[in-house]
């Protein structure tokens, strides 16, 4: 059996794999630790796709560090700094949540949308609400050369770090960061009324379950990034009354809601005045993941 094989069967043996982290599997895992052993640090749906070259001495010291860390709970984007994120490779970090593959979700409908409004307005203005490492926006931003794209987070530490990705990716003439409370960033006559296009993953985990989250999560992601107060609704709720200040008309809010959470959310935006559609789209179990609601 060979070695690579041989730390699969351990890791299979030993870690209990996050449902909201489809693509890190035994295998990937292994792959993912091997090469940032050896200085080729990727995240681990990049890892799959490379040949594993051969361990010397140093490395596998290093590879034996890292498998440790990761059987203590460390999360495995947090060893190898990496996550891919619709197609693309971004630094991750315990300063700011690592991207999830349910975000792609919203991710997509964004991007459809901004592919829609750029074909009819040309240079259109983006802003990322919550934006964490920052992967909407500079997702966003490689996908569609057309926008321009401004970042907001309470966190300083996600905002630098939202910053280094921009930079890895040459985008910092378009893409900008800022740090403050929800929309507070931008909240100046330069944004009001400008912008083509909101998005938001915003915390949306009710503040009594946040310390149920497994410990792989919660004792190594920030708070910040979950705790979406009284039933999870709190900050999702304050988005959908501040953004059509910044919305111009026809413009639209792209938001990422818990399990459960997308009814009641598409009932709401259908009783604002503000609003004049409502989309919703699905995960492939049925459930809605990501609303869509056009300002009036």
């Amino acid at each position: 059996m060979s070695e690579i094989d041989e730390l699969t069967q351990k890791l299979a043996a030993t870690i209990t794999f996050l449902p909201d982290k489809p693509e890190e599997t035994a295998e990937s895992t292994a792959k993912a630790l091997w090469l940032a052993a050896i200085g080729q640090p990727c995240s681990v749906i990049f890892a799959q796709t490379h040949t594993l070259p051969a361990l010397d001495h140093i490395g596998r010291v290093r590879l034996q560090n890292l498998v440790a860390r990761r059987l203590e709970g460390i999360p495995l984007a947090h060893l190898t700094e990496r996550q891919s994120f619709m197609g693309i490779e971004l630094l991750a970090g315990p300063e700011a949540l690592i991207p999830r593959k349910e975000t792609e979700i919203v991710g997509r409908a964004a991007l459809a949308k901004l592919h829609e409004l750029v074909m009819s307005r040309g240079k259109v203005r983006v802003v990322d609400v919550c934006t964490g490492s920052g992967n909407l926006a500079v997702s966003l931003a490689v996908h569609e050369p057309f926008c321009e794209v401004w970042g907001v987070d309470i966190s300083a530490d996600a905002v630098k770090l939202a910053e280094r990705n921009a930079a890895v990716h040459q985008l910092s003439s378009r893409v900008f960061f800022r740090q403050g409370d929800l929309l507070d960033p931008v909240r100046s006559d330069e944004f009001y009324g400008s912008c083509d296009l909101l998005v938001c993953n915003p915390p949306y985990i009710s503040s009594a379950k946040v310390s149920d989250l497994p410990a792989e999560t919660g004792s190594h992601e920030p708070r910040l990034a979950f705790d979406g107060g009284n039933f999870g609704v709190t900050i999702i709720s304050r988005l959908l009354k501040e953004a059509p200040k910044y919305l111009r008309s026809t413009s639209w809010l792209c938001f990422e809601v818990g399990l459960g959470q997308g009814s009641y959310f598409a009932r709401t935006i259908g009783k604002m005045v503000e609003y004049c559609a409502v989309e919703t789209f699905a995960d492939e179990q049925g459930n809605i993941r990501a609303l869509a609601a056009m300002r009036k």
